[in-house]
């Protein structure tokens, strides 16, 4: 019996250059208690054909076709008619929680709201039922954190209070909008879990939007794949995922890396040679205020604790880790945009932490950053060419105009840049056409070493497979040596030779790619493998879970770098030791896994298991 039914819905939008189609002529079904993914690129219509049947749209967008919900007609309702069934009977969770939620209101009155306005429970009994909701999603200390404002909760935390008041009237339909894009891989998984496991108590029906084909294949019962507003292929997910038979489906399956299978990388002789970059106990801390106030506490946060490796010419070091981990602040001290708290960096037999003025300056021709966002990273009031040129402005003055024109388009040929946008602006480009402007911005003057920082984490699939490709094919021609930042493990298998994974500003575990994705050591990088989804319904509705339960320790508690050591709780400054396990296999002390959960049972946490 279905939920929802979409016959010949189009969604189009006017503007200065004429009404543009965003959904064309889809119809479609959500039947009671299932899970039906939407899965396509950006800008394929996903978001704009439940927006249409929520009544969410622009106010320059316009609908025709058919939306019934329970029999009843969505499309052309009122504003009133439309908010007695919104957040009653049809909900939605949307991608960033943290501008779905009121910043000004605390946890507990924003869900107090939704009861107020749909069931007219109020006071005690309202705060009652807010409260069995958030220890339902499993948010600790939930009765703390009906006090707490957004801003004062994490990324995994909002995205839990979001389907908490989500789920306050047991609608019969939850719209999830791309709900899982930017948590961690372990909050992800626990994101997903409560969805499933809600799904099933409640009997909600659920229309999961995503690009990403690894959450499809362990949440969907029937997916359909969209492209440029139009439905190209319908069918159950076995179907989909292992007898495609449109072309874009089958791309966005070749397009997802996959934890179980690494494309070649170069050989282990390329990196024979010594190493180019030295990095020796680094760390750095910030003091931070505990609370306001002239007398406030005063902490110090160690974002990076202790930190050692070496880089090989040629070599790609991929760095894991939840957020919050110092992979970012890692980067930044080791090409000194932040001051080391203690700690060396030598690169080619020079000390970078003793360079000051022009001798650093020197020095960072051969060491570049591709950063997260192109579009906050390069400067709006220049043209594209001109972003490419500036370094070369800077380390080969000597050249004149023309030259660095002939420079600057050989690289925008070379990062598949079409030459015809020269004069463009960031705005006027997509963002995977940014992401290789700054691409090419970093190796205009051929670098030794380039840092990617979340490179490829807010691009499409397609696009993201093209921007590995590029960076592989880059290093190949150019011999440089990477450093890979990100908190997806199937992107740093496909590209990394060896993987260093950070937990709280300390190295875990580092080990060549296949021998740590193969045979992890520690729990946190078990724990992090287990979470990371694999595209493909047959393996991952049976693969094991491992869970240690409770959110990531903060930096800021004494005993925190002690979550995977609690036999060593008594002395809080102690610092686990590396310890080779095997030829180039180094992991950090720990306790058997039984032990790290008997110990977090013992503190109070609910005791946990490998699923």
């Amino acid at each position: 019996m279905s939920i929802i039914e979409f016959t010949n819905l189009s969604v189009s939008f006017d503007t200065p250059d004429g009404a543009v189609k965003a959904v064309k002529d889809v119809s479609f079904r959500i039947d009671r208690g299932e899970c039906l993914g939407v899965v396509g690129e950006s800008g394929a219509g996903k978001s704009q054909t439940f927006l249409a049947a929520m009544g969410l749209l622009a106010n320059n967008g316009r609908t025709s076709g058919s939306v019934r919900f329970g029999g009843r007609e969505l499309l052309g309702l009122t504003p009133k008619e439309a908010n007695r069934v919104r957040g009653a009977e049809l909900a939605m969770i949307f991608q960033d929680p943290l501008t779905a939620l009121t910043p000004h209101l605390t946890v507990a009155q924003q869900m107090a709201e939704v009861l107020s306005t749909h069931r007219g429970t109020r006071g005690a009994d309202a705060e009652r039922i807010c409260l069995e909701w958030l220890e339902r999603v499993q948010i600790a200390e939930a009765k703390r954190r009906l006090r707490q404002y957004p801003h004062e909760l994490s990324g995994g935390m909002r995205q839990r209070v979001m389907i908490a008041m989500a789920m306050l009237c047991s609608p019969k339909l939850l719209i999830a909008d791309e709900p899982t894009t930017a948590l961690d891989a372990t909050v992800q998984a626990e994101i997903l879990d409560l969805m499933a496991r809600l799904q099933a108590e409640e009997n909600t029906a659920i229309a999961l939007i995503t690009h990403d084909m690894g959450v499809v294949a362990r949440m969907c019962d029937r997916v359909e794949v969209m492209r440029l507003g139009a439905f190209v292929e319908s069918g159950n997910v076995e179907d989909i995922f292992h007898a495609p038979q449109h072309d874009y489906t089958k791309m966005l399956l070749d397009s997802m890396p996959r934890l179980d299978q690494a494309k070649p990388q170069a050989s282990p002789e390329v990196m024979s040679a010594g190493a180019i970059l030295k990095v020796r106990d680094l760390k750095v801390n910030f003091p931070i205020k505990l609370d306001r106030g002239l007398f406030g506490r005063a902490a110090m946060l160690r974002a990076v604790d202790g930190v050692s490796f070496d880089l090989a010419p040629g070599e790609t070091l991929g760095i894991v880790g939840e957020s919050g981990g110092g992979k970012s602040t890692l980067a930044r001290a080791v090409l000194r945009l932040l001051p080391e708290t203690h700690g060396s960096v030598t690169w080619l037999g020079k000390e970078l932490t003793m360079l000051e003025g022009k001798a650093l300056t020197k020095e960072r021709r051969n060491l570049q950053i591709v950063f997260q966002d192109p579009l906050a990273s390069l400067n709006p009031r220049m043209t594209i060419s001109a972003s490419i040129a500036e370094p070369l402005r800077t380390f080969q003055p000597t050249l004149t105009s023309r030259e660095r024109k002939i420079k600057v388009a050989e690289m925008m040929e070379r990062v598949g840049l079409d030459q015809r946008m020269i004069n463009r602006y960031p705005h006027e480009l997509s963002g995977g056409q940014n992401q290789r402007v700054g691409i090419a911005r970093a190796m205009i003057n051929r670098p030794m070493l380039v840092i990617c920082d979340e490179a490829v984490s807010a691009l499409d699939v397609s696009i993201q497979s093209q921007i590995i490709e590029l960076l592989k094919e880059l290093q190949a021609d150019m011999g440089l040596s990477m450093l890979f930042i990100s908190h997806d493990l199937s992107v740093v298998r496909d590209i990394s030779h060896r993987i260093m994974v950070l937990y709280l500003g300390q190295v875990v575990e580092l080990a060549g790619r296949d021998a740590l994705y193969s045979a992890p050591e520690h729990p946190y990088t078990r724990m992090l493998i287990s979470a990371a989804p694999i595209p493909d319904p047959r393996v991952e509705r049976t693969r094991n879970r491992i869970r240690i339960p409770g959110e990531l320790s903060s930096p800021l508690e004494p005993a925190a770098a002690l979550r995977f050591l609690p036999s060593r709780r008594g002395q809080p400054d102690y610092r686990p030791r590396l310890q080779e396990v095997r030829p180039g296999h180094w992991v950090a002390e720990h306790d058997p896994l039984e032990a790290i959960l008997a110990a977090r049972a013992s503190s109070g946490m609910p005791r946990a298991a490998v699923d």
